[in-house]
């Protein structure tokens, strides 16, 4: 039997991955056998789907992680692996620095330490982010980013989960846990109303449209990102927690493969899919902050590390967007 945590379990990669896990009923925990799933425990601030409190594999836990973990690691009892997905977003950050410290720094301190108190070495998966990558002047952000380079974070949001990620490995070195970071791409198309990501717009310029409502593009049409559809973001997360320590290799974090694409050609793949009269709902209106913020983070990847691991790229923006509008 096995014990899974959630933090973030109501957020929307959250909610995919436990869905995904209750529906698989098994898993196999870095390299070992496939064991029947006998908890999920789901921990967040605001409720979780209907769907999943009702099954009686699920334990929801509400409140903010810290201070839930703060008299004891209680909420982790038992767990024999924990995703930690709870984060404030880039732009919230920005707007909020104490927020995003608080958040994304203390939050993770707490976890970390609660994991270690377990004195179990539970497998911890760090969802991370591509935000970790940028630019200065010293140090210029490569054409195509690989597993050699090194972070160079240029936002609050991407120095905070590049200090989860040297938590992450410093703890596992220590051997108090098994951690495993995994940088997420920008997922796309996110249902549901927009967050407060720099990078909400990308999926907001095709579920908006798609709704018959008007979306605003902050960047110009040439702008590049680096997505992953949320299929393949979990994925990521499930080959994370089940690969053998052999496999998975060493203590930095891995960055998941991406589909390379610009503005341009999300809203053209718009076009083709749902026809012009959609596509024509995208109202371009340059903001120069996110535009500075989204130009600082790499849009071209090569995951070889990644690969290893049996992950790939999405195809092309069409079948992402067929696939949103599939799950709709």
């Amino acid at each position: 039997m096995v014990h899974i945590v959630v933090t973030g379990g109501a957020g929307f990669v959250g909610t995919r991955l436990a869905r995904d896990l209750l529906a698989s009923g098994t898993l196999a925990v870095a390299g070992g056998d496939p064991r029947p799933l006998s908890r999920l425990t789901l921990i967040d601030q605001v409720p979780v789907a209907a769907d999943l409190s009702a099954d009686p594999r699920v334990r929801t836990v509400r409140g903010d992680l810290a201070a839930l973990l703060a008299p004891g690691p209680g909420v982790l009892a038992g767990a024999d692996a924990i995703f930690h997905l709870a984060a404030a977003v880039s732009a919230e950050c920005e707007a909020d620095f104490d927020l995003g410290i608080r958040a994304n720094l203390h939050g993770t301190e707490a976890l970390l330490a609660a994991c270690r108190a377990l004195g179990t070495r539970p497998v911890v998966v760090f969802a991370s982010s591509v935000a970790v990558f940028g630019g200065s002047a010293e140090h210029p952000l490569p054409p195509v980013i690989s597993d050699r380079t090194a972070p160079n974070p240029q936002s609050s949001y991407g120095t905070q989960k590049a200090i989860g990620e040297h938590l992450l490995a410093d703890y596992t070195r220590k051997g108090f846990l098994r951690g495993r970071a995994m940088r997420l791409m920008t997922v796309t198309v996110r249902p549901g109303r927009p967050n407060g990501a720099a990078s909400g717009f990308v999926s907001g310029i095709v579920r908006e449209p798609l709704a018959g409502q008007r979306a605003t593009c902050p960047v110009p049409p040439d702008t590049e990102v680096a997505v992953a559809s949320p299929a393949k973001a979990v994925a990521a997360l499930l080959h994370a927690v089940s690969a053998p320590e052999h496999t998975w290799g060493d203590r930095t974090a891995v960055t998941m493969p991406a589909l390379t694409v610009s503005v341009a050609e999300m809203a053209g793949a718009l076009e083709r899919v749902a026809g012009p009269e959609v596509s024509a709902l995208i109202d371009w209106v340059p903001d120069p902050a996110i535009t500075a913020m989204m130009r600082g983070w790499p849009a071209r990847v090569r995951a070889d590390r990644a690969g290893r691991l049996g992950l790939t790229p999405d195809r092309d923006f069409d079948s992402i967007i067929r696939m949103h509008l599939a799950e709709s």
